[in-house]
């Protein structure tokens, strides 16, 4: 039995003995042995890797399996298979105790810098697919997966493994194709000349720059990246499975396990007979194989299961058996397994016995991610009994029949109506376990489908799930048998009986689909305050799929020649089901001039500086610093009321608890308690009252995080609630709850202009906000150095100054005891700007009291709960315009939602009034501005700072005016588009414009004329999808609205041995502000980047540090950064002069023997900048960024799905510094925007609770959410004298193109509304959601379910 033993092995009976002790448990990480004896059931694998191990290269950041950062692979024999199964699974949902006799695989397996980089690793990051790198090792590992099954996988493979992988920074392409080399598609040769001509000369349309006229001539290679210079796939190198488990794997069948924790216990049965006699002792014990659910429900609904039984592998449980009725799978098979039989399956059988099967396998298409699916058994998805699954309905309406099983015997169900009797119920008595499952095949004459609508499409919870089947008399269409089962229209999932009932009998025609939908609407009903909210929606969705069950059956007997009529061609496409097309993209930007020195790497497409470390799992983030000795770890206390004063505060319980240190209060704050970035309205912790729900009260202390956690929770607060209770804009409205002072910018006649105007237009517009989702959350840890009131702090901050001065003032010491290290961040986009000092400032504060390091990360849906995000927006707007669309006047009133604090909300809305005209001169206008005080969480910075809402309304008018003159939009904006020299609303003169150049080349690359026709011709086609297109400018000033900000520090050391060690004010987040700093210090020195490095962004190296937003770092920091290094060559210009053919090492070390500093300062300000609101002048911007992008989409009138068909973006971002970087900026923005604008949405209660709190409820766009071709062009000779090198800021501007999806959304839903006899202008609001697509497109089936009145009932979520 080898040397693995399992301490006292347990027998049958010792496994039922409540009071015996535990087995140990082994397992392998990275080929290594690992016994742990007491391991503890609550432990995750994330956890153990991370905090008993020290690998950190595996991520946490969203601790529910939604976001991939934590992926790893798990390796197990399965004896049945006779071989090693390999799967890609989520570190923070796997139990270290379900692991016994598994290999754990993480990135810091599989490569290294200093060893060799896997080329799984390389490619990543030598394909510019590595930004902030948080979820690269994630990606990695997914890829590695799926790799070690598959080593020449195809695009499609590729896209499924990443199904359940998020990243915020890159916009995914670069990811798809870099990992693209390694697929059948494009193996690529190297140069080498392979069959079917290299993706070198034979045009790939990968990757490619041009010349000046690159879309008319020629096209020629890539030099993003020359996949020549990866290393080859080997196979064979791979890391082996260890022999030792493959023997205990073959010699043995599952060992039986117990482990005992602090608060559960672990039994793993051997046996199913072990199994049922377990389950009569411990009745309400629950069953985990995957821990997909219940993981989630211990961590997030505080739930505790003191009994947990492991059923994984009993044989019994992981059958499959074919028998004549169907496909039998045992309860423990996951849903990987699942889908490889059914797929077998259909391509084996006829396909009229198949249809179940193939229903099954297109909801599995869409569950969850392939880490999930991999662990996740069938039994669990039944017994879990949600009322949203994906797969119940389709089991129901299919009849499964379900093999149930206890010490009593067994009996076998069917699952119908009765199987669910309740919320999160079914019939099983406790005693019972769900042994397997029956699929049954579909007779002849019988038909089935399933569908699926959910926000996103990818790893996505449902809205409403369906499944139908129905059976013919033989040879005719007369319906004998009908069954439609729903999930999401009720607490449990159900069948439309009476519906069904009515049916029998009637022929598949009109008729029928009349009375089915009009059944339909009265047996689906939902109360308008129903959880989950969207009731028009998903009452509609009921109708809308039955209809395409409708179609879809209708065209299969009509190719049967059973149904006589034909089946109209324009209705074909509701039938069709979605496949995705592989993406396919162009990069363009301008080569460096001829005669550059090869050293000299400004303006070439360098690679992000920590790409290799960040793939390799090796680049240390705040959460990745060893702990230290004595720490310990801090959970913070939050309101769960948004408006009420704190009675009491019972921390009893929660000091009593295992492991609790202390309780830290206001009255613990040495210094002062009040906090904020701009002014002082905000408390570090909450001292009589609260004014949000997630307003920070206190934290508890203690020596490990789950220990903290637990604590936490059993704090007791009594609060005396207070009213009114403000959460949305129209409260703040309704009870003028507004912050001061209210902006106003104006110029020209507003009453003359509108008097002049041929036509004016009213209307209004709401945006919703937006969640941050950097994918790691806040973390600080804070040292005290116990001495003089000295701290030191490492914190993932935008803000090193503001955490340093406003930790400083809580502690009650001067700034200069405090140093704030940022080594880089998982993301920042805004969220890291001020909001951070809200989680430092209690930390420090609870080190500062203890004497001891306190380290704090946020779990997502505590950073999501009190951080804040992007402001909703509300907009009014009045615009006066000619009969040519000429816009002559304008009047506009902005609403933002602040929040409880001021925060940064008087900038931004200051921001939104600078944009409020977009690109367009207009000569006659007003913008004011009002800051909504309500009782959420502060909204905050959030890339583009205002700027898109400011923009989105100004293309709402826009788009409005060209509907109602029925003219193309394209001719309206460009009628109204700024030139050379105009004024601004803010008497800016424009200088150096390049939008007409930019929106020229967009419209040539996009072949905007073709594409419209196209698009005209398939609407003419299509009655129930439809397409449409949108071109939008934009135009950014770039500078910080506070004069102050526009300042940067650079300090920079020549060693002696001519290293140079350079810091600069900037913090490095992904945006590769740390390589472009070190390409400026190369080129003004004149020496290689290789020696040049930047260790960290820290408050005793360069004080007193602006933020690191605006997109105006590489300016700021750039420039002094420049200066630093021209002051440091001015003192070596003697030593060279003197040896001219000397080397750097030369000078550097003869000025230092001649005792020469060689350090030095650099500083730069923005000159002749400032602007007066009082008087409408001055100069705000130092220059803009311009770009134009055009768009076009398809969406699904029936479901209000769409898809991104096509992008194309011209940006002007001056002369690259690095033309990789910026086209990863301009990417990554670009689908930040995507997401903005069409897919997320925070939902709050009435009483401000967030429902949205991670990526289960809450979708950023995932990799299928990228345009199918995306072209992106920087503007070629268009350099810019205001910034470094001729450079242009590049992080913020391009997000706003994404609105050129909205728009294109909002012109496919005017086609949709012409079929219904609707034009004109329509209120389409921000994001279009799937909901609201489907409610504007206006049909039969949206007559049948109308909304309820409001105010005749409470919402569940409010539109904040």
């Amino acid at each position: 039995m080898s040397d693995l033993t399992y301490g006292k092995q347990t027998n049958r009976n010792n496994l039922m003995d409540p009071n015996m002790s535990g087995d140990e448990l082994v397992f392998f990480v990275n080929g290594k042995k690992i016994i742990e004896k007491h391991p503890d059931p609550e432990m995750t694998l994330l956890t153990y890797l991370r905090r008993k191990l020290g690998l950190t290269g595996s991520k946490l950041g969203c601790a529910e399996g939604g976001c991939g950062a934590c992926t790893v692979m798990l390796s197990k024999y399965q004896p049945h298979l006779r071989r090693v199964l390999h799967h890609s699974v989520n570190g923070c949902l796997a139990p270290l105790c379900s692991l016994h006799h598994c290999a754990v695989t993480t990135v810091e397996g599989i490569g290294s810098v200093a060893g060799k980089l896997h080329p799984v690793q390389e490619r990543i990051a030598k394909s510019h697919g590595s930004q902030c790198g948080f979820c690269t090792p994630g990606i990695v590992m997914s890829m590695y997966a799926l790799l070690r099954n598959n080593p020449t996988p195809c695009m499609a493979d590729i896209e499924e493994a990443f199904q359940g992988n998020l990243c915020r920074c890159t916009g995914y392409r670069p990811i798809l194709e870099g990992y693209k080399t390694f697929t059948k598609e494009r193996r690529c040769c190297g140069g080498k000349g392979k069959e079917n001509g290299c993706c070198m000369t034979n045009g790939d349309k990968t990757n490619m720059y041009t010349d000046e006229h690159a879309y008319r001539t020629s096209v020629l290679p890539a030099p993003l990246y020359d996949p020549a210079d990866f290393q080859p796939l080997d196979p064979t190198q791979e890391i082996i499975f260890p022999p030792e488990l493959m023997s205990l794997g073959k010699g043995q069948s599952s060992p039986q396990l117990r482990f005992r924790g602090e608060r559960v216990l672990w039994l793993q049965p051997a046996s199913l007979e072990q199994l049922l006699d377990l389950k009569t002792q411990y009745p309400n014990a629950k069953m985990v194989v995957g821990n997909t659910e219940v993981g989630i429900e211990m961590k997030f609904k505080n739930l505790l299961y003191p009994v947990i039984l492991a059923p994984a592998y009993i044989p019994e449980l992981n059958t499959v058996q074919h028998t004549d009725e169907g496909i039998v799978f045992g309860a423990s098979c996951s849903l990987t397994l699942l889908g490889d039989v059914l797929k077998a399956a259909v391509g084996e059988l006829p396909p009229h016995q198949t249809e179940v099967f193939a229903a099954v396998l297109e909801q599995l298409r869409w569950f969850a991610g392939l880490q999930i699916r991999n662990v996740a058994a069938i039994g669990g998805n039944i017994m879990t009994a949600s009322p949203i699954s994906d797969l119940n309905p389709v089991f129901m309406a299919a009849g499964c029949k379900l093999t149930l099983m206890s010490k009593g015997g067994e009996r076998v169900v069917v699952m119908d109506e009765k199987f669910f009797p309740g919320y999160r119920r079914t019939i099983l008595t406790p005693e019972e376990v769900l042994l397997c499952v029956l699929i049954p095949y579909t007779k002849k004459g019988q038909y089935f489908a399933a569908y699926k609508q959910s926000p996103r499409r990818e790893d996505d919870i449902s809205i409403v799930t369906s499944g139908m089947s129905v059976t013919f008399a033989e040879g005719s269409s007369v319906v004998k048998h009908l069954a439609l089962s729903y999930g999401g229209m009720a607490a449990t999932t159900v069948l439309a009986k009476n519906t069904a009932s009515r049916l029998l009998g009637k022929q598949w025609k009109e008729e029928l689909l009349q009375d089915a939908c009009s059944s339909l609407a009265e047996e689906m009903t939902l109360h308008p305050s129903a959880p989950g909210g969207m009731v028009t929606y998903r009452r509609t969705l009921t109708l809308s799929l039955f209809y395409k069950f409708y179609l879809t059956v209708q065209q299969k007997l009509a190719s049967e020649g059973v149904y006589k009529d034909v089946v109209r061609a324009d209705y074909i496409s509701a039938t069709e089901i979605y496949h995705h097309k592989s993406p396919s993209s162009v990069q363009i930007f301008q080569a460096v001039p001829d005669g550059q020195k090869e050293e000299d790497v400004v303006g070439r497409p360098m690679m992000h500086l920590s790409a290799m470390k960040q793939a390799t799992g090796e680049a240390v983030y705040c959460d990745d610093i060893p702990l230290y000795e004595n720490e310990l770890y801090l959970c913070l206390i939050t309101s769960t009321k948004a408006h009420a004063h704190i009675l009491s505060i019972d921390t009893s319980e929660a000091e009593s608890m295992p492991g609790v240190v202390s309780c830290v209060f206001a009255k613990d704050i040495p210094g002062s308690n009040m906090t904020g970035p701009a002014v002082y309205d905000e408390t570090v912790l909450a001292d009589d009252m609260v004014t949000c729900v997630g307003h920070i009260i206190g934290a508890v202390v203690a020596d490990t995080q789950a220990h903290a956690q637990r604590a936490a929770k059993a704090v007791r607060i009594t609060y005396q609630e207070l009213q009114p209770v403000i959460i949305t804009i129209q409260d703040a409205i309704t009870h003028q709850s507004f912050f001061q002072p209210v902006r106003t910018i104006q110029r020209g006649d507003l009453d003359q202009g509108f008097t002049q105007a041929d036509h004016i237009l009213e209307g209004e517009m709401h945006m919703g906000g937006q969640e941050h989702f950097y994918l790691e959350t806040n973390v600080t840890v804070a040292v005290p150095k116990g001495e003089d009131g000295e701290m030191e702090l490492f914190v993932s901050t935008q803000s090193a100054t503001k955490t340093q001065s406003l930790v400083a003032k809580a502690l009650g010491v001067p700034a200069s005891r405090v140093v704030v290290r940022v080594k880089r961040m998982g993301g920042g986009f805004g969220g890291k700007e001020s909001r951070s000092t809200t989680l430092s400032t209690v930390v420090a504060v609870a080190a500062y009291r203890l004497k001891r390091p306190v380290r704090c990360m946020l779990d997502r849906d505590e950073d999501m709960l009190v951080t804040g995000g992007r402001h909703p927006f509300y907009g009014r707007y009045k615009v006066g315009f000619m009969k040519s669309g000429k816009v002559v006047a304008l009047e506009v009133t902005y609403y933002n939602n602040a929040g409880n604090s001021m925060d940064l909300s008087l900038s931004i809305m200051e921001r939104a009034l600078f944009h409020m005209e977009n690109s367009y001169s207009i000569a006659n206008i007003r913008g004011r501005g009002y800051m909504c005080k309500t009782h959420l969480p502060s909204n905050t910075a959030f890339r583009g700072f205002g700027g898109p809402q400011g923009m989105l309304i100004a293309e709402s008018w826009m788009s409005d005016m060209a509907l109602s003159l029925g003219l193309p939009a394209e001719q309206v904006r460009r009628l109204n588009m700024y030139s050379q020299g105009e004024r601004t609303p803010y008497s800016q003169i424009l200088e150096h414009i390049t939008l007409d150049r930019c929106w020229d080349e967009c419209l040539e690359i996009s072949q905007v004329n073709q594409r419209r026709a196209g698009i005209e011709q398939y609407n003419r086609k299509h009655r129930w999808t439809k397409r449409g297109l949108a071109v939008v400018p934009t135009k950014f000033g770039i500078s910080y609205t506070a004069l102050f900000l526009n300042q940067a520090g650079a300090l920079v050391h020549i060693y002696t041995d001519g290293s140079v060690l350079l810091t600069h004010g900037g913090t490095e987040m992904g945006q590769g502000l740390h390589t472009k700093m070190v390409q400026v210090a190369s080129r003004t020195l004149g020496i290689p980047g290789s020696k040049i490095h930047i260790t960290e962004t820290s408050t005793n190296t360069v004080p007193n540090t602006s933020p690191t937003a605006a997109s105006a770092s590489s300016d700021l920091n750039g420039a002094a950064v420049h200066n630093a290094c021209e002051i440091l060559l001015h003192r070596l210009e003697p030593y060279k002069t003197k040896n001219p053919n000397g080397c750097w090492e030369d000078w550097v070390r003869a000025a230092y023997f001649d005792r020469v500093s060689l350090s030095a300062n650099g500083f730069y300000k923005t000159p002749d900048l400032g602007y007066d609101f009082e008087t409408n002048t001055g100069r705000p911007f130092n220059y803009f960024t311009y770009g134009v992008a055009c768009s076009e989409v398809e969406i699904d009138c029936l479901t209000g799905s769409h898809k991104n068909i096509h992008t194309s973006i011209v940006m002007d971002v001056g002369n690259s510094l690095n033309p990789a970087l910026d086209i990863g900026q301009v990417e990554g923005g670009f689908m930040q925007g995507v997401g903005l604008y069409t897919l997320e949405e925070l939902k709050y209660s009435p009483q401000g609770y967030l429902f949205t709190r991670g990526p289960g409820m809450y979708k950023i766009p995932a990799f299928g959410d990228i345009p199918t071709d995306l072209t992106v062009s920087l503007l070629r000779d268009a350099p810019n004298d205001k910034a470094i090198f001729s450079s242009k800021a590049v992080g913020e501007p391009p997000l706003f193109l994404a609105a050129s999806v909205f728009f294109a959304i909002k012109d496919a839903i005017t086609a949709a509304r012409k079929e219904s006899g609707l034009s004109g202008p329509f209120r389409l609001d921000s994001p279009a959601t799937p909901e609201r697509i489907r409610n504007t497109c206006e049909d039969r089936f949206t007559k049948l379910c109308p909304p309820a009145e409001p105010g005749t009932f409470t919402p569940w979520a409010v539109v904040v």
